[in-house]
């Protein structure tokens, strides 16, 4: 039998998987005690503004900014990150585990996959202008897209639209890939669109890959790498509270005492290296709450740069207020379907009107639940956050990804 688990690389920790395979990281007893305590707070903060709802420090230390955030946490190559999968899904063929011609990449909003396959020299296919056609046209459509050479989708999302006409491109493809009449192709494609998708069409397979969620270890060679510049210097972090180090990455021969706080952020973020980087980068900071020296403690000093790490009861993450109503919950649903959507697209797949659609945009803006692209005028869920969001429709029965 074809092993189809790849060869592990540190900028993809895990390798691709199976979409099948998938699974939440592991939690640790003290993130399961703090996890039900955040959720009675949730709560108690149903009521409050929707600046009271936005992320806040708890704690009165100076947050990393500027340049220093950047070294301690950058953001990741996307051109890397495409070669490191292009290479994965060689050696899957190679190894017999994978036979289509068009390879597919299933993953939760924030994982850098679209960002990826934009960097790859295949041909970028981008959507129309209108995705509302009907079923003559979508083919014709492809009939023209496809015959070019080797082609990539960053991402499926943005070729169809929750609407009774806006289905037909994303039919005509899927179609297309079951029977290999799409050419060599490469798709990224949001776990929200994919979930739909199963769901509207049940005998889609399409034998799909996805990154490997990050479990704590993972996450803190991941971390480790992108601060390390590929180990070309070493970094130290370590917790603000009790000195406790996150980073670097524990060596087996290592006396140094480690926090378990990858492998709480790692259940935090289910995995998910944007949600877990932007987490990250809110909780880094200039300096300790008491220096080694004030507290007696033995000093261990590690070449390279240092800062220091905010526990994450001491953040407060953006969060969905519970007495909103549907209507904020109706919008980041569809906004999470397509991957972002404009003021009039929002109208269209939500049968909202205009004006509510600008009033609960603006509030979820302030909340820091959602963000605007100034040069596309498209709005996004924002990675901060994600895990309220997600939560929240959940809990108010809206089928979520399996994420």
């Amino acid at each position: 039998m074809a092993n189809d688990v790849v060869e592990d690389h540190p900028y993809l920790p895990g390798g691709l998987i199976p979409l099948d395979q998938w699974k939440t990281p592991e939690t640790s007893v003290q993130k399961t005690i703090r996890g039900a305590f955040r959720d009675i707070l949730d709560q108690l903060r149903a009521g409050i503004s929707p600046e009271e709802q936005a992320f806040q420090s708890l704690d009165d230390l100076p947050m990393l900014s500027g340049d220093r955030l950047k070294a301690f946490a950058p953001e990741p190559d996307a051109a890397l990150l495409a070669q490191v999968m292009v290479d994965q899904f060689d050696q899957l063929h190679r190894d017999g585990a994978s036979h289509r011609e068009v390879n597919i990449v299933v993953a939760p909003p924030f994982s850098g996959v679209p960002e990826a396959l934009r960097c790859l020299s295949r041909r970028v296919l981008t959507p129309p202008d209108n995705l509302l056609m009907t079923e003559q046209d979508a083919g014709a459509w492809w009939d023209e897209q496809l015959s070019g050479g080797d082609w990539v989708i960053p991402e499926l999302a943005d070729f169809w639209l929750r609407h009774a006409a806006g289905l037909n491109l994303l039919r005509e493809l899927f179609a297309r890939i079951a029977l290999d009449h799409a050419g060599n192709g490469m798709v990224g494609c949001s776990s929200w669109c994919w979930q739909f998708w199963r769901q509207y069409s049940p005998e889609l397979s399409l034998a799909p890959y996805t990154l490997a969620p990050l479990t704590g270890e993972q996450l803190t060679r991941w971390l480790d790498y992108l601060a390390s510049g590929d180990g070309e210097q070493q970094v130290t972090a370590r917790m603000t509270r009790d000195g406790l180090y996150v980073l670097p990455a524990p060596q087996q021969d290592s006396d140094l005492k480690y926090s378990s706080f990858t492998q709480d952020l790692a259940t935090l973020a289910r995995g998910n290296r944007g949600v877990a980087l932007a987490i990250w980068q809110r909780t880094l900071r200039a300096r300790p709450e008491k220096d080694d020296e004030d507290t007696g403690k033995e000093v261990v000093r590690l070449a390279g740069s240092r800062c220091w790490v905010a526990p994450l009861d001491q953040i407060s993450l953006p969060s969905v207020p519970a007495s909103a109503g549907r209507q904020p919950s109706h919008i980041l649903h569809a906004l999470l379907l397509h991957d972002g959507l404009n003021a009039e697209r929002l109208a269209l797949v939500t049968g909202m009107q205009k004006q509510d659609i600008a009033l609960t945009l603006d509030r979820l803006i302030r909340a820091e639940l959602v963000g605007r692209d100034q040069a596309s005028d498209v709005y996004r869920a924002t990675p901060l956050g994600y895990p309220s969001v997600r939560k929240n429709l959940q809990a108010r029965g809206y089928p979520v990804d399996g994420f």
